[in-house]
């Protein structure tokens, strides 16, 4: 039998661009689940304390940029502590992808939460997207997250009524346990597979009732581990493009986050290929919860 794995210390990476702390609060909930350590990483880049034109290095605009920061994590800190959080905070200099891995690494995170990273469509195509760099180098699930719903309106507990996207990839198995943790979150989980319109060109009718079947099987046997746990579940299978079925899902099953499994495919393969986990962490309206294929077990 696995071992649950606990959500006990979060890093919280923001920029003060699309997180604040009302994000923070939205993910209050994971309380449920044994979270009760918060850590705040702002990363200065340096291409802000930076003059223009060679002229060099603005130790002057360093010193405003952390302080800034410093006011706002203190603010936070202190509301988080009337709430019987741990709480720390990291504010540095330096590029962004390699902060978050070397903070979660030294402070044995359990999940990283950050932004949208975007980068100029040229430089991506090249350097590929920070957030799949991201899932590349750490065991760490990352939470993209989006607070704010296709409505406007906050979307206050994103763990409500996660929908599920399964390949039945072993990351996909990997995704499943892990979404097992939050049973005492979690109400209801949609559990979805897209198959590709190939799947289905053939001519026998017999046969693609039998893949329909086979598909169907797998889905519900997911949706029975979570009930067996006291999770709600359901399942649906959509054909078609994968990122457009689990968006088309998400919206028509009221989900209130994404989550799936992902192997951190290698970068040359992304630029030709693409990436789902890519482009649902960037482009998708719900949070987005990617689970790397070499998650690391508790106490690791």
């Amino acid at each position: 039998m696995k071992k649950e794995q606990k959500i006990k210390k979060m890093l919280f990476v923001t920029q003060f661009e699309e997180l604040w702390f009302d994000a923070l609060q939205s993910l209050m909930d994971l309380r449920k689940a044994g979270f009760n350590h918060v850590v705040f990483l702002h990363v200065i880049e340096r291409d802000k304390v930076a003059l223009r034109r060679g002229k060099g290095y603005l130790k002057d605009e360093e010193v405003k940029l952390r302080e800034m920061a410093n006011v706002r994590f203190i603010d936070w800190a202190e509301n988080l502590f009337e709430q019987g959080m741990e709480v720390g905070a990291y504010i540095v200099v330096g590029d962004i992808l390699p902060k978050i891995i070397s903070t979660a690494e030294e402070e044995g995170v359990d999940l990283i939460v950050t932004g949208r990273h975007r980068r100029p469509k040229l430089e991506e195509l090249y350097a590929g997207s920070e957030t799949l760099d991201l899932l590349r180098r750490t065991s760490t699930p990352v939470l993209v997250h989006k607070y704010m719903l296709p409505s406007g309106k906050i979307n206050e507990k994103p763990f409500d009524r996660p929908l599920l996207a399964l390949d039945w990839s072993s990351a996909s198995e990997n995704a499943v346990q892990y979404l097992l943790t939050f049973k005492d979150v979690v109400k209801k989980v949609v559990v979805i597979h897209v198959a590709g319109e190939k799947t289905f060109k053939s001519d026998s009718a017999m046969e693609i009732q039998a893949i329909r079947k086979e598909n169907r099987q797998k889905l519900e046997a997911v949706c029975d581990a979570f009930r067996d746990v006291g999770i709600e579940a359901e399942s649906h299978l959509y054909i078609g493009s994968t990122c457009e079925q689990i968006e088309k899902a998400a919206q028509e099953r009221e989900a209130t986050m994404i989550v799936g499994g992902t192997t951190g495919k290698k970068p040359l393969k992304e630029i030709f290929l693409g990436s789902t986990a890519k482009k649902l962490a960037e482009r998708s309206a719900f949070p987005t919860l990617l689970i790397p294929a070499n998650i690391k077990p508790e106490g690791s």
